[in-house]
């Protein structure tokens, strides 16, 4: 998605050429020509870590549909190429919906092959709703603030706390927000990236998406795709099941990854003294659940903020031994400061990003339809419950202003796609925010597209990680548009995960120091 010879800074004005219209069936209106926006002007935003990172904003149509109408503000962030050998501004987005992308500009940069970064202009951008960008959505602050009500709705009073809770998000945002809920959705976002490559004076856009980007790299491929240049998608959302049976399937997807935890810890039992029966070990795990909803620990970690703190198991393995630590410790020796500590760190990351979860909503309840009559929900998640109780209930109530949304919902968009130059997608066969069978499908409706496959793999946002055989498909991608090729099989390529980590050497290991940068940056929920 991307490509000249340039970068257009300083405040000229800068025309984005004609924009193609939307199929009919691909559930977005016609769109005319935007109206002309005024180029970035960059501006030093340096941090410790990212010495060269730099600072803009963007002004769009909160409707593209009226381009002369009101207009919000996009934050941008760049690392300016340095090589003579200029490809473009590469496009970084960490998903969500509802994840800021400033930072992930400046992890991109350094973390890809020096040679390869030099020859990018890698622009970060929050998205609409987000972060620095304008207006920022907080539709109810302190919606997550503990202790909640139990997730588990086996009583009619249970299920009537959460539903009153998921009613009063949805008013609240529609209350105050209602003249921008409307636009906060995938499409609109998808326009936003347009107007970035215009204003950023580029023919074409190069797009690299992890979790939910991948589903905006996708859409905005469908809308523009003559406009891509070299699209990489990370972690591939199922593009066909948007968003109410997506997040269905990663119910079960993310039950398999817990118990692939508990099976670790079995495995260590000299370290955390559980039992080498991973049933039993499960068995403690929903005693420790029940313990908690009767008596929070420490005040603030009760059933539903433990299953927040564990759910970020699922999307990283590296956060195993932090968990298990806390686990052992709850259980073993009645010490529940581990477990407190474990929810600030892991938990908290999720239940207090307030602006984050309003995208989240807004987004997902405009991308697509969800059903409004909650018995469809309640036989739905009851059923998957007796399969796979591990989320199935936390992530229904973390879905469920979608019945009650005060905007109504456009239809999907189809984003298969035969005009684009070969894309590259990875995806973990055990990834539980976005199921492998995701990757497959993207990668049949993307066509032409190459799959790297991380065999064994169970973590989410795979690039960049510390796999060395992925990286080297993603540098050679980026530097001269190679793609794997396959025998016709479902991947072209594969690639062996990652071992399982170690436990800590040392109890006294704070989890200040946990996981990865780039697991940080890319939060948790997709």
């Amino acid at each position: 998605m991307r490509q000249r010879a340039a970068v257009l800074c300083g405040a000229a004005v800068i025309a984005a050429g004609t924009v193609t219209a939307v199929p009919a069936e691909a559930g977005a209106p016609p769109h005319t020509q935007p109206a002309p926006a005024a180029g970035p002007h960059w501006k030093k935003c340096a941090t410790e870590d990212y010495p060269t990172l730099q600072c803009a904003s963007l002004e769009v149509p909160l409707d593209h549909a009226r381009p002369r109408g009101k207009r919000i503000t996009l934050a941008l962030s760049r690392v300016p190429h340095t090589a003579d050998t200029f490809q473009g501004p590469l496009l970084v987005n960490p998903g969500g919906p509802g994840g800021s992308g400033l930072t992930l500009a400046g992890f991109v940069a350094s973390s890809l092959p020096a040679k390869v970064a030099a020859q990018y202009d890698v622009i970060g951008f929050d998205p609409r709703g987000v972060g620095r960008s304008s207006p920022a959505l907080d539709c109810l602050p302190g919606h997550f603030d503990p202790v909640r009500p139990d997730s588990l709705p086996d009583t009619p009073g249970a299920e009537r706390a959460n539903l009153e809770r998921a009613e009063s998000f949805a008013d609240a945002c529609g209350d105050t927000y209602a003249d921008v809920l409307p636009h906060i959705d995938t499409v609109s976002t998808a326009r936003d990236v347009d107007a970035i490559r215009a204003a950023l004076g580029a023919e074409k856009l190069n797009y690299f998406g992890y979790s939910y980007g991948t589903y905006l790299g996708a859409v905005y491929a469908k809308l523009y795709p003559q406009r891509v240049r070299r699209l990489v998608l990370d972690s591939v959302v199922g593009p066909d099941d948007v968003w109410y049976d997506a997040n269905l399937g990663q119910d079960l997807a993310f039950n398999d990854r817990h118990r692939a935890f508990l099976a670790w810890i079995a495995e260590h039992d000299t370290a955390y003294g559980l039992g080498t029966d991973p049933e039993r070990i499960e068995t403690a795990w929903y005693a420790m659940r029940a313990a908690l909803a009767k008596k929070p620990a420490g005040g603030k970690v009760g059933a539903a903020e433990l299953e927040d703190t564990y759910m970020p198991g699922g999307y990283y393995n590296g956060y195993w031994p932090y968990l298990a630590e806390a686990f052992a410790a709850y259980v073993n020796d009645e010490d529940s400061g581990p477990l407190v500590e474990a929810y600030e760190n892991f938990g908290a990351l999720d239940a207090s990003g307030d602006n984050g979860y309003s995208v989240y909503t807004a987004v997902e309840c405009r991308d697509a339809s969800w059903p409004r009559d909650w018995d469809e929900w309640r036989d739905d998640n009851w059923d998957l419950y007796e399969k796979a109780p591990f989320m199935v209930w936390n992530n229904a109530w973390y879905n469920a202003p979608c019945a009650f949304w005060p905007t109504k919902s456009r239809q999907p968009v189809d984003v298969a796609n035969g005009e684009l130059p070969p894309a590259l997608l990875f995806q973990a066969t055990g990834d539980a925010a976005t199921p492998y069978e995701g990757g497959v499908t993207a990668h049949r409706l993307l066509r032409g597209s190459a799959l790297v496959v991380e065999e064994g793999g169970g973590n989410h946002g795979i690039t960049l990680s510390g796999n060395d055989c992925l990286d080297e498909h993603l540098a050679a991608y980026l530097a001269d548009g190679t793609v794997p090729h396959g025998d016709g099989g479902e991947a072209d390529a594969v690639c062996p995960a990652l071992p399982d980590p170690e436990p800590l050497e040392s109890k006294a290991a704070s989890t200040s120091s946990r996981g990865s940068t780039l697991h940080g940056l890319l939060g948790f929920r997709g």
